[in-house]
């Protein structure tokens, strides 16, 4: 990734350089799981203002980064499908990628969670693991009958986190020449799906985008050598407005089996991208065993560009078949185009992202007093064709998904029933071909939902 470095910063690095060198358990589950949920949105605050990721990738120097989706656990189990998402073990469900779901609400939904990966990176023979987790979602949902429902809530949008580095020579001192990538966009949304006709709703979501990225260059030399470092840090404020919508239609089959299909997508809106760059001169502290670079001074600060940069266009259609609590599988087609996506001069333009989930979940039997036969088990796969092309090679994503859906006891009268979900992603991203770099990671995600019967009179005090 070297190429990243354009010959003007590196020779401007050098000759700042040449010139220094003369300068040489008493809580319910319904509070526990509130507390939790508390303490994500707690996380999720220190995660925003901080420049460290959770993305170890180095294709997300491309575009925003690694996008996330607006995925649950419940869903990201069963390979990401989620458009014609609308019941999950015959029960409404929160599903934030098809805000048209919300109109199904019968139940208060509270949903929070955390996320975690290993990864490892193989280029030739050299292999790098990493491994990380955060704060991953808090969502809520709240039904108003047959004036349909609403979600709200905050989560991540995408991450950057790459680190490549070389050795060279100045003048025969060695120094490091490192590229590295920080940040990450995060989303706060509000949402609204109502059913104007019988078995047919439609939903929007507004969000806002707020973040971000960093990419630094950075020149370092031993300590021993006497000279100052350099690092120039571009800065990528990320600010703006996104609109999603969809619809979906339901129709019960008979013999409890019902069938929804559904449509998602969003139009290519524009985001404020406000671009600064900074030249700091550092020094490398002595007293830490990690090589932390203490600020000198800073030589160059400026205004890149302000300006609006387009999302990109999305159309997802999906449909799922199931058997009242006992199973569902189901299917979507995802198209995402990047190419109207502003991104930085010199690099490779974005393209279209195609993708396929497939997936489904079955609980053996929700009558039994054996809890592992109430459980639900879920499974699924997904393939996208990536936006990416680095080097003339089409990048691919694939990934097996698996997880289980744990109910937990339900409280006040039946009134309040809550569940713990947990999945895995077992994937692939880019190859080995064309001297690129092949990640092989573990997605892991886990989400405390609650289902309470909020805003219900009382019968008697």
């Amino acid at each position: 990734m070297d190429h990243l470095i354009s010959e003007t910063v590196f020779f401007k690095s050098m000759y700042q350089i040449k010139m220094l060198k003369q300068l040489k358990p008493f809580f319910s589950y319904s509070r526990l799981l509130m507390v939790l949920g508390v303490s994500s949105l707690l996380l999720t605050s220190t995660r925003g203002f901080a420049q460290s990721s959770t993305s170890h990738s180095p294709y997300s120097q491309f575009g925003l980064g690694q996008i996330r989706e607006d995925l649950l656990p419940q869903t990201r189990a069963m390979g990401g499908i989620s458009t014609g998402v609308r019941y999950v073990g015959g029960l409404p469900t929160l599903n934030i990628a098809n805000p048209a779901s919300y109109a199904a609400l019968s139940r208060t939904i509270l949903d929070a969670g955390l996320y975690g990966n290993i990864t490892q990176l193989e280029k030739n023979s050299a292999k790098d693991h990493t491994a990380d987790f955060a704060f991953s979602h808090i969502t809520i949902a709240i039904p108003f009958g047959k004036a349909g429902g609403v979600s709200f809530g905050l989560m991540p949008f995408s991450d950057v986190g790459y680190n490549a580095s070389v050795i060279r020579q100045f003048e025969n001192t060695p120094y490091k020449s490192s590229l590295v990538g920080e940040g990450g966009v995060n989303k706060a949304y509000l949402g609204y799906g109502v059913s104007p006709i019988k078995g047919f709703s439609i939903g929007a979501n507004v969000g806002f985008l707020f973040g971000n990225l960093y990419d630094k260059a950075m020149i370092e030399f031993p300590q021993a050598a006497g000279f100052y470092n350099t690092v120039q840090t571009s800065t990528r404020e990320i600010r703006g407005a996104s609109i999603d919508y969809g619809a979906q239609y339901f129709k019960a089959l008979g013999n409890r089996l019902n069938f929804t299909i559904g449509y998602s997508g969003s139009l290519d809106n524009a985001i404020r991208n406000k671009t600064t760059s900074m030249v700091t001169l550092t020094q490398t502290n002595p007293n830490m065993s990690d090589g932390e670079q203490v600020a000198i001074d800073t030589t160059a600060f400026n205004l890149v560009s302000n300006r609006d940069v387009n999302l990109p266009l999305r159309h997802n259609v999906g449909f799922t078949v199931s058997k009242g609590v006992n199973w569902m599988v189901g299917a979507d087609f995802k198209y995402a185009d990047w190419s109207k996506f502003q991104t930085r001069e010199g690099e490779e333009k974005l393209g279209k992202n195609i993708g396929v989930a497939i997936g489904g979940q079955f609980k053996p039997d929700a009558t039994s007093l054996k809890y592992l036969n109430v459980v639900d088990y879920r499974l699924g796969f997904r393939y996208n064709k990536s936006h990416i092309t680095v080097d003339k090679q089409r990048l691919t994503d694939m990934a097996v998904t698996v997880g289980m859906g744990f109910p937990l006891s339900e409280t006040n009268f039946g009134r309040t029933f809550s569940s713990i979900n947990v999945s895995a992603e077992f994937g692939q991203h880019g190859t080995m071909k064309n001297n690129l770099i092949r990640e092989r990671y573990i997605n892991f995600n886990i989400g405390f939902t609650i289902n309470d019967a909020w805003f219900i009179r009382r019968s008697y005090d």
